[in-house]
């Protein structure tokens, strides 16, 4: 008797499958082969991920900010396991400011979020440009490392701001709730060749 279909969540043999960036490419549709994306090999240059949150009043609707600070840590620590350096921007009121690093998380628990608070307008363009600015400093720092993007947010701006050049992957993370979506997070992934996720894909 010849083999049944072949299960396309079994990848390919010796490859991890990454499963934040396949549900995004399934978009709610029945898994197949053409939507598996994999884990890549950590490259010879070591791995940045730098997180840029939202802190803005809109943050505080429905615990998202809660939310996105416990995200937080589960992503800190896998940068940490993995030995991959981690940054942390927050951008809420009048700008943006960098909490953490580029440098290894030695240790990382919910002492280092809580003095983090939300308030006030959404100045994503400020966190992007701080972004912009912290990934060029590590470009030229180490060359051959690898860069990613994470922006966590409800998408609740006007802000369009450009595409970092030295952001090799870009995920956005969207917060936006309700029956009134706005969906800006989801047009900027598109306009940026980025990844568009949610909450619970990665905690799931």
């Amino acid at each position: 008797m010849g083999a049944g279909p072949r299960d396309p969540s079994r990848g390919e043999p010796g490859r991890r499958i990454a499963w934040p960036a396949t549900l995004a490419a399934m978009r709610e549709r029945t898994l197949r082969r053409e939507h598996l994306r994999f884990v890549r090999a950590t490259p010879r240059g070591g791995v940045l991920h730098c997180f840029v949150l939202d802190c803005s009043g809109s943050m505080l609707t429905g615990q998202r900010l809660a939310l996105a600070k416990g995200l937080l840590i589960r992503l800190f620590d896998r940068a940490s396991a993995m030995r991959a350096e981690a940054a942390l921007i927050c951008f809420g009121g009048a700008g943006a400011d960098v909490r953490f690093g580029p440098a290894v998380p030695r240790w990382w628990n919910e002492r280092w979020l809580a003095p983090v608070g939300g308030g006030g307008g959404s100045p994503l363009a400020s966190g992007v440009r701080s972004a912009a600015q912290l990934l060029g400093r590590s470009a030229r720092r180490r060359p051959a490392q690898q860069r990613w993007l994470w922006i966590l947010t409800d998408g609740r701006t006007r802000d369009e701001p450009a595409r970092p050049a030295d952001a090799d992957e870009i995920v956005f993370v969207d917060f936006e709730r309700g029956a009134i979506r706005l969906g800006r997070c989801e047009v900027l992934a598109d306009a940026w060749g980025a990844r568009h996720v949610t909450p619970e894909e990665l905690i799931g």
